[in-house]
């Protein structure tokens, strides 16, 4: 009972846990195949990701001793699919029997089976007891999060919906529902190819919490303003809508293909420079900057669940050192009295707040508070301090967001 569904959710998660890759890459590596098929290896093995640490502690009780790690992904996926997926217990249990024998693993076919069935009878009844939300969470994302780290992790166990930004003038498609901070939000699931508007461009796909650093900006007709670290090119065709000059700069030649693209799609005008924001030195200081810092996006992982496997708390402590760089270019670039909007889509405190006290330790750059009517319709993201702070947390009757750190500063 061959499943290409589960083979290719397979090697999808043996990118991820194994080879360290980005499920989106291994994704986009995997044949050629209907685009259903890969839509479902793609859930399968976001919810093995997502629910990780919940599955395996189902699962222990029913191993005498540690199995082979290719065994245990084959039983992550058959309990994924039962207890996760509403897959009928018969069939979760076939194809991941069948999985282990198309892998090589035809003698652990019979503790697949046997495992699974156990895990089928039990139901639901299976979940009982068990903290899901820790178990889910590596340990130092949990105790990083603070207070918020419970409310966090349990909106990190749902598919996230799907948002999008709207060009003026375009009216909300049906079935999207308009939120407060006006973007457009889709249920979980949602093929954005599907909405109206999006072939033509007058739509693209940006989380609620993504969209509001451009806003944050402000950027006025006339006004000279760049947009750094730019693809994959939101936030730029967002600023190009102000009636402001944008400038977007990427230094990867690959993601600025993809901006460009993106720019030509939803007819968005920006002069595109493929180089290293850090180095790079404009004509003429700008109006205002938007910076989007490279970060550990660990505020994207409801919907990038890869990345709570992927990270490590020492990537965050190199990727600080890259975010002072780029704050003091972008800093550089600026004309007096201009202001910068620093934003990253991370839940890491290492990389808000004390990012924002160095740049402001260096005399350059002052900052200036965001105050409670910017934040349009999510106040509760203000600080004390005066930064934008969301989580996934927010918002639970909505849907969440994803998790966004921004602040202003002033060229003084």
């Amino acid at each position: 009972m061959a499943d290409a569904t589960r083979e290719s959710a397979f090697d999808l998660l043996t990118a991820v846990l194994e080879r360290r890759r980005p499920l989106e890459e291994a994704l986009d590596a995997l044949p050629p195949q209907q685009s259903r098929d890969r839509a479902a290896a793609h859930r399968l093995a976001a919810c093995v990701l997502r629910r990780t640490g919940t599955l395996d502690a189902v699962l222990e009780p029913f191993l005498r001793r540690e199995p082979p790690d290719p065994v245990r992904l084959v039983l992550r996926i058959g309990a994924a699919g039962l207890l996760f997926l509403e897959t009928p217990g018969h069939a979760a249990v076939a194809t991941a029997v069948a999985l282990a024998k198309a892998r090589g693993l035809a003698p652990f076919a019979g503790l697949v089976n046997a495992v699974l069935r156990k895990i089928a009878v039990a139901g639901s009844a299976a979940l009982a007891d068990l903290d899901s939300p820790r178990l889910d969470t590596p340990a130092w994302l949990w105790s990083s999060w603070g207070p918020d780290a419970r409310a966090i992790a349990t909106a990190h166990q749902a598919e996230a919906p799907l948002d999008v930004t709207l060009k003026p003038g375009t009216a909300p498609p049906d079935g999207g529902v308009l939120l407060p901070t006006g973007s457009v939000r889709f249920p979980a699931g949602t093929r954005v190819a599907d909405i109206p508007g999006f072939e033509r461009g007058a739509l693209w796909v940006q989380d609620a919490a993504a969209a509001l650093p451009a806003r944050l900006l402000n950027a006025q007709p006339g006004e000279r303003v760049a947009d750094l670290c730019a693809a994959p090119g939101g936030k730029t065709g967002q600023l190009a809508t102000t009636g402001a000059a944008v400038t977007a700069v990427e230094r990867d030649p690959a993601r600025v293909a993809r901006l460009v693209a993106n720019l030509e799609r939803w007819g968005a005008h920006a002069d595109v420079i493929t180089a290293d924001a850090a180095v790079w030195a404009p004509p003429a200081p700008f109006d205002a900057v938007l910076l989007d810092a490279p970060c550990s996006a660990t505020g994207t992982i409801r919907r990038h669940p890869d990345v709570a496997h992927l990270k490590r708390k020492r990537d965050v402590e190199s990727l600080i050192r890259s975010q002072d760089n780029l704050l003091d270019a972008a800093a550089s670039m600026l004309r007096p009295d201009g202001r910068l909007i620093y934003a990253v889509c991370s839940l890491q405190p290492e990389e808000g707040a004390p990012r924002i006290a160095e740049a402001v330790r260096k005399g350059r750059l002052r900052h200036d508070p965001f105050r409670p009517e910017e934040l349009g319709g999510v106040p509760e993201a203000l600080t004390r301090d005066g930064f934008l702070r969301t989580h996934p947390g927010l918002w639970p009757g909505r849907g969440g967001m994803d998790g966004f750190f921004a602040a202003r500063l002033i060229r003084v």
